[in-house]
């Protein structure tokens, strides 16, 4: 999840188990600690443009790996609080706010090697987005409310709020799977892969992603008390030897898109606008195909060369109006509808 949110977990997790006293001391550390894992981002390779894909919520984010990072963060802040606390208190605080964050980011959709180094799979359990202000917002109040009044219960409270929230999530991802099946079957497709997202900053609504022979689909599916969806787009599986016919296999640009393959948890589709492999996971609006990121291949490149990696991130106005009506269930974004009402009640 973002910085904050780790910092406040963290903080929230390392505060429950101090004393009144040191509630106080315990958050700081706990904040920092819950935010050091994402130091690996500093993983990275001008040669290799996707090496930070391999590292990123790797080895630092471990549950095995957890009293290690604490160890290390309980080093650097040992000195600013041996007047107060001795070393053990220190790592403590440290342990609790470092052991919150490869869960916690396991909770997103994005992929957390939780099992490093015995097992390199991505778990995500895509119970909440990645940033989520509902989610974050009240353990900061209370993280700041237990540090003003010296109660450890408003800690206890903050991590309570945090594990009901994502278990909320759970729910509402298993109401959306619900109505993702019935959307696929309405079409008189198998749905051979599917999984759901959360859209951006809330549980209301999801982005429904499912497989059918040689296409993936996606859609905008609605959960508060009824169910809606919203039509979305369709775009090609990945196929290399369709899409980039004359890519030697023992190219550098083909060992890349296998490295993308696993980071995307095989959801790869290949972008024609751009030319581009594309992470359909992400994108702007839920029901619209447009990757957030992706792969650019040269297939006239030397065999050494690295694939590129590409970025658009930018919203603009239209978008930013589009996911608010599909968030209130005003409207839906027309796209290419693929059933014959874009809007429909399950």
């Amino acid at each position: 999840m973002d910085p904050i949110s780790q910092g406040a977990v963290g903080a929230a997790f390392a505060q429950s188990a101090s004393s009144d006293n040191n509630i106080a001391r315990f958050a700081l550390i706990g904040c920092l600690a819950g935010m050091a894992p994402d130091l690996d981002v500093l993983i990275q390779s001008r040669q290799d443009p996707i090496l930070f894909l391999e590292y990123h919520r790797q080895f630092t984010h471990s549950i095995m790996f957890a009293p290690i990072g604490a160890l290390l963060v309980a080093l650097v802040v040992s000195p600013f609080f041996k007047r107060a606390m001795d070393f053990k208190t220190t790592y403590v605080a440290s342990f609790f706010g470092y052991a919150s964050h490869g869960l916690l980011d396991a909770c997103t959709s994005y992929g957390t090697q939780l099992f490093w180094p015995f097992s390199s799979e991505r778990i995500a359990w895509n119970n909440i987005s990645i940033v989520d202000p509902l989610f974050t917002l009240p353990i900061l109040i209370l993280i700041i409310t237990a540090i003003k009044t010296r109660k450890i219960i408003f800690s206890w409270i903050a991590v309570g709020w945090g594990a009901s929230y994502l278990v909320l999530g759970l729910v509402q991802y298993d109401r959306a799977f619900s109505v993702a099946e019935k959307i696929a079957i309405s079409r008189g497709h198998e749905a051979g892969r599917l999984t759901l997202k959360p859209s951006f900053g809330n549980l209301i609504l999801w982005k429904s992603i499912y497989e059918h022979k040689d296409n993936y689909f996606v859609d905008a599916i609605r959960i508060v008390g009824s169910s809606t969806w919203c039509s979305g787009e369709s775009i090609p599986k990945l196929n290399v030897d369709e899409h980039f016919p004359t890519l030697d296999q023992a190219s550098q640009q083909f060992t890349d898109i296998q490295r993308f393959l696993w980071f995307s948890q095989g959801y790869l589709g290949f972008d024609h606008s751009r030319g581009l492999v594309a992470d359909i996971r992400y994108s702007m609006l839920p029901n619209d195909v447009t990757p957030m990121w992706g792969l650019q291949i040269n297939q006239s490149a030397p065999m050494s060369t690295h694939a590129l990696w590409w970025a658009g991130r930018d919203v603009d106005l239209d978008q930013f109006n589009t996911f608010g009506s599909l968030l209130l269930g005003s409207s839906c974004h027309q796209g290419l509808p693929i059933l014959d009402s874009t809007v429909g009640q399950i």
